[in-house]
């Protein structure tokens, strides 16, 4: 069984990696059994069988079982796509005859057969992959017609209407998905769409004509001219046979597994490559009948606000991709009560039993035929940041879901689209509003309109915000919805391709704004007598479903509000009281500590507003960049003799000492980890001649003293000179100024009655020697002020871990460290022998070749870097077994690297304030999955 070669979808070579076997509920067999039927109540698999059937057709099998009445069908494992890869895209010996044999029951079933002259049976074929992927592969609908079924069809329905159009949509689906008849450069709408937009212009005098008011004649002219669109683009004919073309659509749904907007999607969400898709054939029931049936998704809960309430829309005489694709703006589910009241009221029934049977909200497919409903699909939802907070406290509130299933379930990183801007209410009330569509996903946008995925990409990449404007989206403009900061269609409803994405980005959306008109050739957007060309700023407001020419000012969110500003009371927010439950919850379940990266009182302040149990990171040079501060550490570095040095130092030393009196006061007794002075003393000084030469005015000395001293002191990435515990060595003074600055606010701050507990980090060491010689400068200075205060101090001296030297003899380093924390980001740096700030140029070519899973400087690269991290834990507490260890770098607000360090034994993560709650959330799952 060889895959036919009119596929011209490209693909890479699949990995041939070996998967563990997946757990079934048949018995094991010795030969694989790679066909499972469903139907009539009787299912072959069932719904815990995703690693197997994928996740659509677990649902399937399982909602048969359960007795819905779901079209008859069957499902082609996850392990056939494994094989087809493996195997120059070719299947096992025996799946041609289970194939046949499953065929013959849904042919059973439905009363049809494939092929039949008498009583024609049409099939569906879609993907299904383990983890919901909308949109991204290939589904064919209709397969089976061809010129002699079509009239049979016609004949045998009274409905020649409803047969070419059911003819037009299989061809325009097989062109596209087997055939390879996709949008070329330069081409803004998909080939097909342009034949039916040329039609209707010719016929009807403009191409927004409604595709349900085309007559039988339109649509067989369309069969016609889309039968020479597919051989004038790939000289080939869509096969007669039906069977053939089963093949064809069965080896193209494998395809798309790897085709490329598959591919970016696996990689954004971190789904792996060895899964691969099931593909399930189904036969079909039809919306576009007529007036008595209709095609719809329905959600049990509303996906964007969490709300509980049935949610969904519809479309009357369509199909399903109708509704999704967005090509035509759908009426909402509470009209069906009107039109079909008794298709209704058993949907209703179903979203119910569904999501007390799932335990979640679930997003559902049906079509109803001749007032006859059908369940196609049901999965658990897709939903905002917003919604998963919601849903998940509401759920225990009703008994459905447990606290511990609350906090497992909500993606950490969602938690970031509750902590997201939203727009100034004043500001928004005095912009220009141009338009209103449905409110797909929440949150406030702003940027520069651009009307490709392509333009969105680019401008991104030169750091520009972009609005992606659409007439509605699809699949192939998955890179320009990453790349932009929100989402604006002209078409498409809650449920389309646009929502559906947005959605699951977090991304600000507004779907269905009809009153907007996209020209693409014109790159213009028009609306309420504006009209805005490429590049010109426009805002959208998806909370609202609002659109506004220009730039809106944002506020903060609801939580930050509550937290950090205190203008809201907690008790007039919704939003805020959810958040609270779900981190109060999530805090009972964590055993890793959660601190904060903060160099100033005020970033302290809202980082324990946030949770945070203390500081894990408080770069001291940050300290030095505001105001006269800068000019005594210029005059630091400057200085050419050890009296020059140190008369600048003291004058750092009350700004320093200041400083950690703030924080200190702000921890309210929480410990503080200080890291002593580390960048390049370069990045002090100023490399522009006028820069210099203003400097050298102010401090007396000659332009070329400080143009010398910038040339001897830079460096290039990634920087691993004259930096960390090198400059306290080489120049001692400065670690005595640090530490006379920590314990003499260390010391003003007891004097209040506040408890401190300082723990000093020397940055940088690979040899031990160089941090006994820093220790043995901090226990100094701080005998001395103790005894100058009079007083005592709680403290501990440690070092970051962030060369692999130091990880390798991590022994003999923590016979004097009483701490270590992991500074990630140098150690991925030098461990990988990557600059970060270089890294972004082949990183990207990485990722798509698969030499990366993922952005080593985003999650931690567990095989090699924590492998140095697990390598120093070890040895850490051989000689210190109640050594403390911490990370301070950006992983620590990552959620798979939060993980990682629970389950690597690490006493805290550190991150900076905004990830936070973030990282609370995800050290909780780390503990509920252990």
């Amino acid at each position: 069984m060889e895959l036919p070669c009119a596929s011209a979808e490209p693909f890479k070579i699949f990995m041939a990696r070996k998967r563990k076997a997946s757990k079934r509920t048949s018995p094991k067999r010795k030969t694989p059994r790679y066909v499972y039927y469903f139907g009539d109540g009787h299912a072959d698999g069932a719904g815990n069988m995703k690693p197997l059937l994928g996740g659509k057709g677990a649902n399937l099998h399982e909602m048969t079982r359960v007795g819905l009445t779901v079209p008859a069908g069957f499902t082609i494992t996850t392990e056939v796509c494994t094989y087809f890869y493996e195997n120059n895209r070719t299947y096992p010996p025996q799946l041609k005859e289970e194939v046949a044999a499953a065929l013959a029951k849904v042919e059973k079933s439905a009363g049809k057969k494939l092929g039949d002259r008498e009583r024609p049976l049409l099939v569906s074929v879609r993907s299904g992959a383990r983890d919901s992927m909308p949109g991204m592969m290939d589904t064919i609908l209709n397969l089976g017609m061809n010129d002699e079924l079509v009239e049979i069809v016609a004949t045998k329905t009274n409905n020649a209407r409803f047969a070419w159009d059911s003819y037009r949509r299989f061809l325009q689906m097989y062109g596209d998905v087997v055939m390879g008849v996709q949008k070329r450069p330069g081409e803004d709408h998909e080939p097909f769409e342009s034949v039916i937009e040329r039609l209707k212009d010719q016929r009807y005098g403009k191409h927004d004509f409604p595709d349900v008011k085309l007559t039988a004649g339109d649509l067989k002219e369309l069969v016609s001219r889309f039968k020479a669109l597919i051989r004038e683009r790939t000289g080939k004919a869509v096969p007669r046979d039906p069977q053939a073309q089963l093949l064809g659509a069965i080896g193209a749904v494998f395809g798309s597994w790897m085709n490329e907007r598959a591919t970016v999607y696996r990689r954004k969400y971190g789904i792996p490559e060895q899964w691969g898709t099931a593909v399930n054939v189904q036969a079909m029931v039809f919306g576009n009948m007529g007036n008595s049936s209709a095609t719809g998704v329905a959600f049990t809960r509303d996906p964007a606000s969490g709300e509980k309430v049935f949610y969904g829309e519809y479309l009357i005489n369509a199909q399903g991709e109708d509704v999704v694709a967005g090509v035509r703006t759908p009426r909402p589910i509470a009209d069906l009560a009107k039109e079909m009241p008794a298709a209704h009221k058993s949907l209703i029934k179903i979203l119910q039993n569904l999501e007390h049977h799932f335990k979640d909200m679930q997003d559902l497919e049906f079509t109803v035929e001749d007032n006859r409903l059908y369940i196609l699909q049901t999965r658990n939802g897709k939903r905002t940041g917003h919604a998963a907070v919601r849903i998940a406290v509401d759920m225990v509130s009703e008994r459905l879901i447990t606290k511990k299933e609350a906090v497992r379930r909500v993606p950490a990183d969602s938690l970031a689209h509750l902590l997201a801007p939203i727009f100034d209410r004043q500001s928004a009330s005095k912009a220009k509003k141009i338009g209103s569509g449905l409110a797909a996903g929440p949150g406030a946008a702003s940027g520069h309109v651009v009307f490709s995925a392509e333009e969105a990409v680019a401008r991104s990449e030169k750091g520009e915000k972009v609005v992606l404007a659409r007439v509605e989206t699809s699949p192939e403009d998955l890179r320009g919805m990453i790349a932009a900061e929100g989402i604006l269609t002209a078409r498409g409803g809650v449920s389309s391709h646009a929502a559906l994405v947005a959605r699951q980005m977090g991304k600000v959306c507004v779907c269905g704004a009809s009153g907007i008109q996209i020209d693409y050739q014109k790159r213009t957007l028009s609306a309420n007598g504006t009209t805005l060309k490429q590049g010109d700023y426009i805002s959208i407001d998806g909370s609202a479903g609002e659109v506004f020419a220009g730039e809106v000012t944002t506020a903060p969110s609801e939580i930050v509000q509550v937290l950090v500003d205190r203008s809201l009371d907690p008790k007039k927010s919704e939003t805020y009281r959810e958040y609270a439950k779900l981190m109060s919850w999530a805090d009972d379940f964590r055993t890793l500590g959660v601190r904060t990266n903060a160099d100033t009182p005020e970033q302290t302040t809202n980082a324990i507003a946030f949770g945070a149990e203390g500081i894990g990171l408080c770069r001291t040079e940050h300290m030095f960049f505001e105001g006269d501060r800068i000019d005594a550490m210029r005059e630091m570095i400057l200085a050419e003799s050890k009296e020059d040095r140190a008369g600048a130092l003291a004058k750092l030393l009350p700004y320093q000492r200041e400083d950690f009196i703030g924080i200190f006061i702000a921890l309210k007794g929480l410990p503080a980890t200080i890291r002593f002075l580390d960048p390049p003393l370069h990045e002090f000084l100023p490399n522009d001649p006028a820069q210099q030469e203003e400097l050298a005015d102010k401090l007396g000395v000659a332009v070329e003293q400080i143009s010398r001293r910038v040339h001897e002191l830079h460096e290039f990435n990634p920087m691993l000179g004259h930096r960390g515990c090198r400059l306290g060595i080489v120049y001692p003074e400065i670690s005595e100024m640090q530490a006379r600055a920590i314990f003499e606010a260390a010391a003003a701050v007891q004097a209040r009655g506040i408890r401190v507990h300082p723990e000093i980090m020397i940055p940088l060491v690979g040899f031990p020697r160089e941090l006994k010689l820093q220790i043995d400068i901090v226990r100094r200075v701080a005998d001395k002020v103790a005894k100058e205060k009079r007083t005592k101090f709680h403290y501990l001296v440690g070092t970051m871990i962030e060369i692999p030297r130091a990880a390798l003899v991590a022994d003999e380093i923590a016979r004097d460290a009483e701490f270590f924390s992991f500074g990630t980001n140098d150690l991925t740096q030098t461990t990988l022998g990557m600059s970060r700030d270089d890294s972004g140029s082949f990183l990207p070519a990485y990722a798509e070749l698969d030499i990366v899973d993922a952005n080593p400087f985003e999650s931690i690269d567990q095989k090699g870097v924590g492998r140095l991290m697990e390598i120093t834990r070890d040895l850490g507490r051989k000689t210190r077994p109640d050594i403390k260890l911490g990370i301070c770098g950006e992983h620590g607000g990552e959620p798979s690297s939060v993980k990682f360090c629970h389950r690597l034994g690490l006493d805290y993560v550190s991150c900076s304030p905004f990830r936070i709650p973030i990282a609370r959330l995800a050290a909780a799952q780390a503990a509920i999955e252990k």
